[in-house]
């Protein structure tokens, strides 16, 4: 097991375990010292947007605004955007309260097959549609936009498809915004924040909004993160520093793969989002880790054996809720063998589950984190998000890449292009 705090007793015991010093951890968060420095001093100057979002509500009035007339006026929302343009509403919509009525798709993918199955199961006269590209140049969502817009004039007219079109993206002149201003589409503008760490902008507040969260408490979730590492003096008084130490500290030692575990199908998305988010801020010159999404406790079933008896080369991070009491209760004729499950809830179930899993873990040696959550609200996943987008930048700063580009995935974005021109598609 690996404590958050240097300070636990069993921390250098466990470190040692996995070929991982106490003595380097030390040196690495004296490492990590200049680049919190400067990490602070960029926010004093507000030079990392990313980081003012939290004390920011300029602008969360207008979204609240637009999603009250959008989830009054509509039965199902559809977003287009891929990568953190699709994933942040997805994170934050699986939050949603249960009961609604409200359904969301979300178009992260081209595949023809997929658009046919949701044009195929909308009413396009309570349907609205949010478009989402920070660039305005993104092809994929260039495409899904023309394909969605001419389905929907030809069930309900061009005039009418038009007051059902939402886009965002950047200001300036780009595809995007000359097609919303061709058809008279309101456009919200984006952010000067990348796609991935854009959750917290209209992006995914949004979507979240729509869907009944309440997004000024995300923000003050957000903002706790954001205070704590205000006060502190040094890395160590921060958990984001210590989480990137830890995980600079485990490349280092060739645990190649990054896993995230929680046991919530609410937080499904949120690791997406952070699978996203930790592959394009860090795999670079050769560098970084590969993150796994997973899920408990499915894939216990489906992941756990690898992780276990497998090569030595992950490390673990796991969120757990208190379940116990929560959900159904197990009814019916028991025999003596199904006895153990008399009088049991559900939530009981995946209390053991998770904790069986977790202590297993520790037990084949295997290193890993533990976030427990008494519950999952609005201000918990606003503090998680921050958390981790601070481990991500904080961990681009001890391997020397920058956390905010991406230049591999515009080389692959430059030949789709040349193919379709060429019509070699």
């Amino acid at each position: 097991m690996l404590y958050q705090h240097l300070t636990d007793s069993c921390f250098e015991d466990r470190l040692g375990g996995y070929g991982v010093s106490r003595k380097r951890v030390e040196a690495l968060l004296l490492q990590l010292t200049d680049v919190f420095a400067t990490l602070k001093a960029r926010r004093d100057k507000a030079a990392v947007p990313l980081l003012d979002l939290p004390s920011r509500d300029d602008d969360l009035t207008a979204i609240e605004t637009l999603a009250a007339r959008l989830r009054s006026s509509y039965e199902t929302v559809v977003v287009a955007g891929t990568g953190g343009s699709g994933l942040s509403g997805r994170a934050l919509t699986r939050l949603a309260p249960l009961g609604s009525n409200l359904k969301f798709h979300f178009l992260e993918n081209i595949d023809p097959d997929l658009m046919d199955e949701v044009l195929g199961g909308i009413d396009c006269k309570n349907t609205c549609f949010l478009i989402i590209s920070k660039s305005g140049a993104t092809v994929e969502t260039l495409a899904q936009f023309f394909v969605l817009f001419d389905h929907a004039a030809s069930k309900i007219g061009k005039k009418a498809a038009s007051e059902c079109f939402f886009i965002i993206t950047m200001p300036g002149d780009n595809p995007l915004r000359r097609v919303a201003r061709t058809h008279g589409l309101p456009v919200l503008d984006h952010d000067a924040i990348g796609g991935r760490f854009a959750i917290l902008t209209n992006v995914g507040l949004l979507p979240a909004a729509i869907a009944g969260l309440d997004i000024r408490a995300l923000r003050c979730g957000a903002g706790t993160v954001i205070d704590q590492m205000d006060k502190a003096s040094h890395p160590q008084e921060c958990p984001a520093s210590l989480g990137a130490t830890l995980h600079y500290a485990f490349i280092e030692k060739n645990y190649g793969m990054s896993v995230m575990l929680p046991y919530s199908e609410r937080l499904s998305g949120f690791s997406a989002w952070w699978r996203q988010g930790w592959a394009e801020s860090l795999g670079k010159q050769g560098k970084g880790s590969a993150p796994i999404y997973a899920i408990g406790t499915t894939d216990q079933h489906s992941q756990l054996q690898l992780y276990l008896d497998g090569p030595r080369d992950k490390f673990f991070h796991m969120i757990m809720l208190t379940r116990d009491g929560n959900g159904r209760s197990i009814a019916g004729d028991l025999d003596d063998e199904l006895a153990y499950l008399r009088d049991k809830t559900l939530g009981d179930i995946m209390e053991a589950e998770q904790k069986a899993t977790f202590e297993t873990l520790v037990r084949h040696h295997c290193p890993v984190r533990l976030f427990k959550l008494e519950r999952l609200g609005e201000a918990q996943i606003g503090a998680l998000l921050m958390h981790f987008m601070l481990e991500i930048i904080l961990t681009a700063g001890l391997l020397g890449v920058n956390p905010f580009d991406q230049p591999a995935v515009e080389e692959g974005k430059k030949l789709a292009r040349e193919y379709l021109l060429a019509g070699k598609a």
